[in-house]
């Protein structure tokens, strides 16, 4: 993190008697925002003064409740908006008539949301009818391309028109919504809360066996291998031809380097297993994992020689860890890691993908220099700085702040 100035805080937390009682709501609804939220509530029952609730949307049940044991994390309140084959009109319909159920309920000083989800604009939404200040963590992301990656951009664009707090991991993010008229005093930079926890996971879980699932051939062919590889897809604009370009580039580097294992957590959508398990299902030095909970998906990064990836919280993390990362997608949020060197843009093409993998298992220059320097996301304090702001504004004159803000 960068110096101080007057939208930072120290990252100790803030705990001395000035601040009163103030009741936050904390509203989460995937894995990702399970993760990235855990050192935030943690931080708050260090926090005095603060009382935090915390709500479960539903959106990926199956996928939040293990973040949820492995960060001891408690649930007030359990919204159950998923449904099968479920579409992002219905979604986001639901998220929103529920938290304003939970809002009305329970009337918190403030409403925290993370990221860019349908969880996180149509409770910011919710909170924003009610006339609740939202406290936006992760914000001023941006690809300025409302179709990549669809439909983050777009949310998460939206929540920056209706948040009280911004709570920024980058100062370029910081310059992104200044730009956008977002009035400085409310902008605060802080580092990503998504830092904090993978630094935290990797302390505890470095003898995981993310393989365990894998039969006994298979699993041991992959530990003997040379190096290691990880692949994770599921963003939606790559769906039909990116995904399939993806698995026949995977295929062909298979063949060409049988000495490193190719290992894919496979997503649950149809799009992407069927065609994982038709292109890749038989091939040797590949491994088709089901989706990994985190702990054993943090050690799996940890055991990887680099990542192929279009998710956006592994290009964070994989930086936090000193892992290069392939990036299949035309445009990134995340360009801090570009500019820092710890990630390529690859997109989604056959020969650019394996162009570039040939490139960095044979380049041991290019591999040192995308593995080495600071990580641009953050320093592992950032939930800290996020409490210590709340406290503050928070402070005697506090809450007719934030109803001002509202």
């Amino acid at each position: 993190m960068d110096e101080p100035d007057h939208r930072q805080v120290s990252p100790e937390v803030v705990t001395g008697n000035n601040c009163k009682r103030m009741k936050i709501l904390a509203i989460l609804g995937t894995r990702p925002e399970a993760v990235k939220f855990a050192p935030v509530i943690h931080a708050a029952a260090r926090q005095q003064g603060i009382e935090m609730q915390v709500c479960v949307t539903g959106q990926h049940r199956s996928l939040v409740d293990p973040v949820l044991k492995f960060f001891d994390i408690g649930v007030n309140h359990r919204l159950s908006v998923m449904r099968h084959n479920q579409d992002l009109s219905g979604l986001t319909t639901r998220v929103l008539e529920g938290v304003r159920g939970v809002l009305l309920a329970d009337r918190p000083d403030l409403m925290l949301v993370h990221g860019d989800t349908a969880t996180c604009f149509a409770s910011a939404l919710a909170a924003f009818y009610e006339r609740v200040p939202v406290g936006h963590i992760e914000a001023g992301l941006r690809t300025h391309d409302l179709s990549s990656p669809f439909p983050e951009e777009g949310m998460r664009q939206m929540v920056s028109r209706l948040a009280a707090f911004h709570f920024a991991p980058t100062a370029a993010n910081v310059a992104t919504l200044e730009q956008e008229g977002i009035p400085a005093e409310r902008i605060f930079l802080t580092g990503n809360t998504g830092i904090d926890a993978v630094l935290w996971a990797r302390e505890r879980i470095r003898r995981a066996d993310p393989l365990a699932s894998l039969e006994k051939n298979k699993r041991s062919q992959i530990r003997s291998a040379k190096r290691r590889v990880l692949i994770t897809s599921h963003r939606r604009e790559n769906f039909g031809a990116g995904i399939r370009n993806i698995c026949e580039a995977i295929a062909t580097l298979a063949a060409r380097h049988p000495a490193t294992a190719w290992v894919f957590p496979v997503h649950p959508n149809p799009e992407v297993t069927h065609c994982a398990q038709s292109r890749l299902g038989t091939l040797a030095n590949v491994a088709l994992l089901p989706p990994l909970e985190y702990p054993q998906f943090v050690a799996l990064m940890d055991q990887s020689y680099f990542l192929i990836s279009d998710s956006g919280g592994v290009q964070e993390e994989a930086a936090a860890l000193q892992k290069p990362v392939l990036v299949t997608r035309r445009t990134t949020e995340r360009a801090e890691a570009v500019w820092g060197g710890h990630a390529l843009l690859v997109g989604t093409a056959h020969d650019s993908i394996v162009n570039a993998v040939d490139r960095l298992l044979t380049s041991r220059v290019l591999y040192d220099r995308m593995c080495s320097g600071t990580c641009p996301f953050g320093d592992g304090a950032a939930a800290n700085r996020i409490l210590g702001i709340i406290a503050r504004e928070a402070g005697p004159t506090g809450k007719s702040h934030l109803a001002a803000t509202a």
